[in-house]
């Protein structure tokens, strides 16, 4: 069974447009509804939390409106994380959460994304199953047996306490001085929160939502404003957060980004020293770098590569029985605390061992020299399919032998955003730059 309105990370587009709109997020929340609450003998819940977007009360409000009229009662989280929803779904004892927010894009998006009662996010079969459901009648429940719905108000302290238990007992954060972004964004609050009652000096900036204004000019994808006040105040460390904070980027005492392989290093190698790391093996999707792989490989460690998309590197997981991994993008899996990435978490795995070596971001932060990478985009329009165009194909191909064992080709498209991301790796760094723009100019010239 596929999958046509699922992408790699629930459903997502433009609001109130389609599928974002509220007459979809009732259908959506009614199959879902079906989907759980197949037991008909018990009472049903479902967990929902929101970022900061104007169209999550849109979405909330009709997402709730399908759950009840299945019978499902629902529980509203409002404004949290995504690792949040995933933590308090089993918490609750809830049969499915439900996660309202479109990640790092911009607030003219918005996405829905189910997790199960485990608190994983849910399998490319289920979320299929509930696509199918989608193409039936909705099936209401009887009048008397139509679901209630309550705002829960603790959401954020209860998740706020379970992330400074990641922390490590007898450590603290007095003395270190914290820019943290939050891109205006779900953890605006619950951040800053957690850091300041760690003992960080806090400095927060991306804290102001207003329902426009998550991700712009703020967060893991535009970092400047966090090195910019980093750089003016002498701070230790900048966390940089996206929409929904399930990912993290950090900068260092002078600004530098480390991306999410620089952070996956860090974490797997004291992992490795305290005999911790499961399998001895990270877990990482096919966009990371070659060098994060050959440095662990120097360490006798492995990495074992996925598809593209955290529910991917969490499935691999799984089924292996591993507790590290994540992306070059910042989601930083840690199953041993959370069922999905969270980007706070991450972050004060690393200002641990800031504490416990008394080292300086700038030298955690840089545990293997990269193989140069360059990563470019062409969007394309809905419909079209430039990459089974033959003049892309034959780009492609071109590039493949020019590189000729000497560098690394990924091209893909984006399960997120309307996107071809074309991706090459190679110590030539003229030849990687040409490859990447030559296939970029076929796949224009095809849209």
């Amino acid at each position: 069974m596929t999958r046509k309105l699922f992408g790699t990370d629930g459903v997502r587009g433009r609001a109130n447009e389609y599928p974002m709109t509220a007459d979809m997020a009732l259908r959506l929340g009614a199959a879902a509804g079906r989907f759980f609450r197949r037991d008909q003998s018990r009472e049903h819940r479902v967990v929902i939390g929101k970022d900061t977007r104007l169209s999550g009360y849109m979405l909330e409000n009709a997402l709730t409106a399908g759950f009840t009229s299945t019978g499902m009662n629902v529980l509203l989280l409002g404004p949290v994380p995504t690792p949040a929803v995933g933590l308090l779904t089993p918490s609750m004892r809830a049969d499915v959460g439900v996660m309202i927010s479109a990640s790092h894009n911009p607030a003219a998006d918005n996405g829905i994304k189910f997790f199960g009662p485990d608190g994983f996010k849910l399998s490319d079969e289920a979320e299929a199953e509930i696509e199918a459901l989608l193409e039936g009648p909705l099936e209401p429940a009887r009048a008397e047996n139509i679901g209630r719905a309550r705002r829960i108000d603790d959401g954020r302290f209860r998740y706020v306490e379970r992330v400074k238990g990641t922390f490590p007992a007898g450590l603290t954060l007095e003395g270190i001085r914290v820019v943290i972004d939050c891109a205006n964004g779900a953890a605006y609050r619950a951040a800053p929160e957690v850091l300041w009652e760690l003992g960080a000096e806090v400095v927060p900036i991306g804290v102001s939502p207003d329902g426009f204004n998550i991700n712009d000019g703020v967060g893991s994808t535009a970092t400047a404003a966090a090195a910019a006040k980093i750089r003016e105040i002498r701070a230790d460390l900048g966390i940089c957060l996206d929409g929904d904070a399930d990912r993290v980027i950090l900068l260092d005492e002078t600004g530098a980004v480390a991306d999410g392989d620089q952070i996956m290093a860090l974490l797997a190698e004291r992992w490795a020293a305290e005999d911790r790391l499961a399998g001895g093996t990270l877990v990482a999707t096919v966009m990371s770098n070659l060098g994060l792989e050959r440095f662990l490989d120097a360490k006798g460690l492995r990495l074992h590569r996925t598809a593209v998309g955290d529910r991917y590197v969490v499935e691999a997981m799984r089924e292996k029985g591993l507790n590290l991994g994540g992306e070059q993008s910042g989601h930083i899996v840690m199953t041993d605390y959370a069922t999905t990435g969270d980007g706070l978490m991450a972050a004060l795995q690393f200002l641990a061992e800031m504490v416990r070596t008394g080292q300086r971001a700038s030298t955690l932060a840089r545990r293997f020299e990269p193989v140069p990478q360059l990563l470019k985009n062409v969007r394309y329009a809905a419909g079209t399919a430039p990459l089974e165009r033959d003049p892309v194909k034959a780009a492609i191909a071109a590039a493949e032998a020019r590189l000729n064992g000497q560098g690394r080709l990924l091209i893909r498209k984006s399960g997120t955003e309307p996107l071809i991301r074309v991706m090459a790796e190679a110590e030539d760094e003229a030849l990687m730059s040409s490859v990447v723009d030559e296939i970029v100019g076929a796949v224009k010239a095809a849209v």
